[in-house]
């Protein structure tokens, strides 16, 4: 477990994802405005799997027993990806979403991978603003295309 010091904030300790901590973090991703697939990938069972299978890497930022930030990876074998980035909207512009994108990427590379990357959609300018200030940059030249077996998928 990992803590960062912020005047405002106090102690935030980021460490893994329990399964016990499901509901808090549904509970941030609605609150800071991430879609939640209920029915799909974002459902209790479907993403114990991925834990049980080591396809996901999965942190929490918790300050005082509450989960305030979230941040997952995953990997295709060559390409590591972050999802999932959310932090409180009361936490945020305070360095809490860089820290957790630093804590994913050292996990990412722990596993050999050499490219990180991630998908924001348009709409979202802070988040892109915030990966582009770490180094991320746009590819307008790709096309991102996806065929899903439910819209929950």
């Amino acid at each position: 477990m990992r803590s960062i010091t912020t005047d405002l904030l106090g102690e935030i300790a980021v460490r893994d994802f329990r399964l016990s901590d499901y509901e808090q973090v549904i509970g941030l991703w609605r609150e800071a405005g991430l879609p939640y697939k209920a029915n799909g990938r974002d459902h209790y069972e479907a993403i114990q799997a991925e834990l049980q299978r080591g396809l996901i890497t999965f942190l929490v930022a918790e300050y005082g027993g509450e989960i305030v930030g979230t941040v997952l990876g995953t990997h295709d074998g060559r390409k590591g990806w972050i999802n999932r980035l959310a932090v409180c909207p009361r936490f945020r512009r305070q360095g809490l979403a860089q820290h957790l994108i630093h804590e994913i990427e050292k996990k990412l590379e722990q596993q050999g991978l050499k490219v990180i990357a991630c998908l924001i959609e348009t709409r979202n300018q802070a988040s892109i603003r915030c990966f582009e200030k770490l180094g991320f940059c746009q590819h307008s030249e790709i096309v991102y295309l996806t065929k899903k077996d439910h819209p929950e998928a």
